[in-house]
C-alpha cells in the first residue's frame, strides 16, 4: 500500500526552527543532516515499526556493510555523488534497517535504469539547493520566515577596527568575499561571525586558514568505544577531498582535530566527518 505521511510540524520545528536559530547564531548549518536524522532516520522509522516494515529504503548515495559485528556506513561507488557525508549520524540500529539501493551504481546507470522503466523524472536536474530555499536566498527566506529583519552592525578588521556596515549577520558565511561591499586595497573575505556584538569580522584569504578545529555532538559509526586518538582522514564541509589529521577524543566527548596541512575556512555549525579509506568513522558538529 502507498501512505502519504505529513511531517510538516515536525519539519519546521526540528529542520527550520534549527536553521534560523544557527544562522541567528553567527553559525552556518547544514538542514540535510538533521533532516536525514529527525525526519527519515527517526520520524520515518517510527511510522515503519508501526507498521511491521522490516526496512526503509531511500535514494542516497552510501553504502552499508557489515565487518566484525559492526555495521559499517561507506562510500558509494560513485564518489562524485556520494553522501556519505550528510549521514554520519546514523546508528547501528538504523544501518541494520536501511537498504540504499543506489550506493553500487553511477548516476548515470541509475538514469538509465530510470528512462527504461519510463519514470518522469529519469532526467531531472540534480537538486544543488536547500529544499525549502530554492532560490537560494537564506537571509530573504529567514525575513519572511521569522517576520523581521536582521539589524545591521559593524564590518571590523582583526584589530577591531571598523571597515564599514553590514546588513545583518545571516547574509554572511565564513570565507565568504562576494557582496561585502567594502573597498580595500585587496580582497577581503569573512573570517568570523561574532554574534554577541552583531559583528562581522573581516581579513585577507591568508587569515582564513587553520589547522585546528573542536567539534561536539559526536556520533560513532565505526566504534563502540572510540580510541583516545587516531589517524583518519576528515571532510570539514560536503564536496571537500578529505584531509589527514590527527583526532583526540578529549574527556568530554568532544573531539580535537589536528589536520597535516591548513585549512581553508572551517566554519562552525559545520559538520566534520572523519573516513578510513571509503569507511565513515563518525562525525560531529564544528565548534
Amino acid at each position: 500500500p502507498y501512505y502519504v505521511f505529513n511531517f510538516s510540524d515536525d519539519f519546521g520545528e526540528k529542520i527550520i526552527d534549527k536553521f534560523v536559530r544557527s544562522y541567528e547564531a553567527g553559525l552556518t548549518p547544514n538542514p540535510c543532516i538533521d533532516c536525514n536524522r529527525y525526519m527519515k532516520f527517526d520520524k520515518l522509522y517510527e511510522r515503519a515499526k508501526i507498521l511491521g516494515c522490516d526496512h526503509i529504503a531511500t535514494g542516497h548515495y552510501a553504502r552499508i556493510t557489515q565487518e566484525n559485528g559492526l555495521w559499517q556506513l561507506r562510500k558509494a561507488y560513485d564518489e562524485t555523488k556520494d553522501q556519505s557525508y550528510v549521514l554520519y549520524d546514523m546508528t547501528q540500529e538504523r544501518l541494520s534497517q536501511t537498504l540504499f539501493p543506489l550506493g553500487e551504481l553511477r548516476k548515470s546507470e541509475a538514469r538509465k535504469l530510470a528512462r527504461q522503466s519510463d519514470f518522469i523524472n529519469a532526467d531531472k536536474p540534480d537538486s544543488q539547493d536547500i529544499c525549502f530555499v530554492p532560490d537560494g536566498d537564506y537571509a530573504g527566506f529567514i525575513a519572511r520566515y521569522t517576520g523581521r529583519d536582521c539589524p545591521a552592525g559593524d564590518f571590523v578588521d582583526e584589530s577591531g577596527h571598523v571597515l564599514g556596515q553590514h546588513k545583518g549577520i545571516v547574509h554572511y558565511t565564513v570565507g565568504q568575499r562576494k557582496g561585502l561591499g567594502i573597498a580595500a586595497d585587496a580582497p577581503l573575505y569573512v573570517k568570523r561571525i561574532d554574534a554577541a556584538e552583531n559583528r562581522v569580522v573581516l581579513s585577507g584569504n591568508d587569515a582564513l586558514f587553520s589547522r585546528e578545529l573542536t567539534a561536539n555532538d559526536f556520533n560513532w559509526i565505526a566504534y563502540d568505544v572510540p580510541p583516545r586518538e587516531l589517524r583518519a582522514t576528515a571532510r570539514v564541509r560536503y564536496h571537500q577531498r578529505e584531509q589527514a589529521a590527527t583526532v583526540t577524543v578529549l574527556s568530554d566527548g568532544h573531539v580535537h582535530l589536528v589536520f597535516d596541512e591548513p585549512q581553508r575556512a572551517i566554519t562552525p555549525g559545520q559538520a566534520v566527518v572523519l573516513y578510513d579509506g571509503d569507511t565513515v568513522l563518525g562525525g560531529g558538529t564544528i565548534l
